[in-house]
């Protein structure tokens, strides 16, 4: 039944699959891929291309999809309540974490929950307690903790 098909109809199918496969499985990659399949069986369809034309259209096709699919969704703002969720590091500014190693404007270490990052600014001693105040790849910039005095 297949053989009778022309190979435009073909294309048409198979991109229908695959736009189908994806809402079984979604991972937002066979979107693509099927539109470029669709999109090819419609130029084999109207101008009866053969199959070597074909193959570099649905290449050509699927590589401005990805393109396109890249450029509109990649940028898209987080809609969440925690939108540093996924990042560690800025998820602790604002941390109290403990000096393991004395901490000045060259570097030093502190501990954050149960591993030692390395970290700069300060000035602090081993064993004082000192505030994240931001990040810069993966050290920590730090500055002592203000203490009330006792009255």
């Amino acid at each position: 039944m297949l053989n009778d098909l022309e190979p435009g109809w073909l294309w048409l199918i198979g991109g229908v699959v695959l736009l189908i496969a994806e809402i079984i499985a979604p991972g937002f990659f066979l979107v693509f891929v099927g539109a470029a399949a669709i999109a090819t069986g419609l130029f084999v369809v109207l101008f009866d291309l053969g199959p070597a034309a074909a193959l570099a259209l649905f290449a050509l096709y699927t590589a401005i999809a990805v393109a396109v699919g890249r450029k509109v969704y990649a940028n898209r703002p987080v809609n969440s309540s925690d939108p540093n969720l996924n990042d560690r590091a800025a998820r602790l500014i604002g941390r109290s974490v403990t000096v393991v190693e004395t901490v000045d404007e060259h570097g030093g270490r502190v501990r954050v929950g149960d591993s030692e990052w390395s970290a700069r600014g300060g000035p602090a001693s081993i064993g004082e307690r000192v505030r994240i105040t931001g990040v810069d790849g993966n050290c920590l910039t730090v500055e002592a903790e203000l203490h009330l005095p006792t009255a």
